[in-house]
């Protein structure tokens, strides 16, 4: 007997393998969905600079707040918004992510989407009992619609009123995540994993210190750097930029010894800065210094198999979308072109020291 068919996979069953196993951390939510705004800025980006947009770009910032009262955080973008039709399409059809739609149209950006595997939405439920998008697209004549779920496979979709494009994600934490409504931990972990992020992400008003107190401003408090000095050409940076993005990176460290700056194209996509710290007679080795960044996303400082083991000293920042990453992100996949980076890292360090010793 021979049979083909399809394997069945429910909503009933697939929600708490989410919430429960897709990511190893919880705190990881906040990364993904902020993520997910930035993207929704850069394609709109993208789509006026080609003409598929006309309007006013207008402020194109991300902003995160929480309201303890209502126990909402709301993450909100100016981006592209979604219509009714597609919400049906990239929400409520699990791990099919717009990315792929829009990378396989717009090839050459491919390097400012973050998102491909259509499950960071999700991360949301793992602190959150229900979860609203209210969005307005920004095509011509969009209606503004307003989606909910807590957490079943039922949602609700109905129109709403929104004045402005773009989209708002609230999430009504659980009484087991109230961390997540203390807007010093959000902003910790906005710092953590969105510092270098490319749109910028404000959280709260700045302070500032007035009458012996502190007190809020109207300024807008930015979390990111949206340009790091491993994204720009060696040649427009000096010694000076690298020494303060060292002390970015690391507050109160020496002065590094030395500094690569990797910068490739073929046959693999890798940027970032290697630095070289001043070695003491009893120095213990420190491990995790090196971060590594998928396009300016943190995902881990655990770089073991790209960085060979006797190289560990080294302190800096990794950045490529070719590094194999698991489903949340959270870790290396080994493959081909983790050894090729590796040994491409081998030999900057190796060239650089030869360098050194010939002068």
């Amino acid at each position: 007997m021979s049979k083909t068919g399809h394997i069945g996979v429910t909503t009933d069953n697939i929600f708490p393998i989410i919430k429960k196993f897709l990511y190893s951390d919880h705190e990881i939510f906040l990364r993904e969905i902020v993520s997910n705004a930035v993207d929704a800025t850069q394609k709109l980006k993208t789509y006026a600079s080609v003409g598929e947009f006309k309007g006013e770009l207008g402020e194109l910032v991300v902003r995160v707040s929480v309201d303890k009262e209502a126990k909402t955080l709301t993450i909100s973008d100016c981006g592209i918004g979604m219509t009714a039709d597609e919400i049906e399409r990239y929400i409520n059809q699990i791990a099919f992510s717009s990315a792929e739609e829009f990378l396989e149209k717009h090839k050459n950006d491919a390097n400012t989407i973050i998102g491909h595997f259509g499950l960071g939405f999700y991360s949301a439920f793992m602190v959150s009992k229900k979860v609203e998008i209210v969005t307005k697209s920004y095509k011509e004549g969009a209606v503004p619609m307003k989606w909910s779920c807590d957490g079943t496979p039922e949602y609700t979709l109905e129109e709403t009123t929104k004045a402005s494009r773009g989209t708002d994600i609230i999430l009504y934490i659980d009484d087991e995540n109230l961390e997540f409504l203390e807007e010093g931990r959000v902003i910790g972990l906005l710092k953590k994993y969105c510092k270098f992020l490319p749109i910028p992400i404000a959280c709260g008003k700045v302070k500032e210190w007035k009458d012996g107190k502190e007190v809020e401003t109207d300024k807008d408090n930015i979390i990111n750097d949206t340009h790091p000095a491993w994204v720009k050409k060696p040649s427009e940076l000096t010694d000076e930029d690298y020494i303060k993005f060292y002390h970015e990176l690391y507050p109160h460290s020496e002065e590094p010894l030395f500094w690569i700056h990797l910068n490739v194209d073929y046959p693999f996509n890798l940027t970032g800065i290697l630095y070289f710290p001043k070695v003491k007679n009893n120095i213990e080795l420190q491990r995790n210094k090196i971060q590594l960044y998928c396009n300016q996303v943190f995902v881990t400082d655990s770089v073991e198999g790209i960085v060979p083991e006797f190289l560990t000293l080294l302190h800096g920042v990794i950045d490529s979308p070719d590094i194999p990453l698991n489903v949340s992100r959270s870790y290396l996949q080994s493959d081909s072109n983790v050894k090729k980076i590796s040994n491409h890292i081998t030999k900057k360090v190796a060239d650089k020291l030869e360098e050194i010793f010939k002068t």
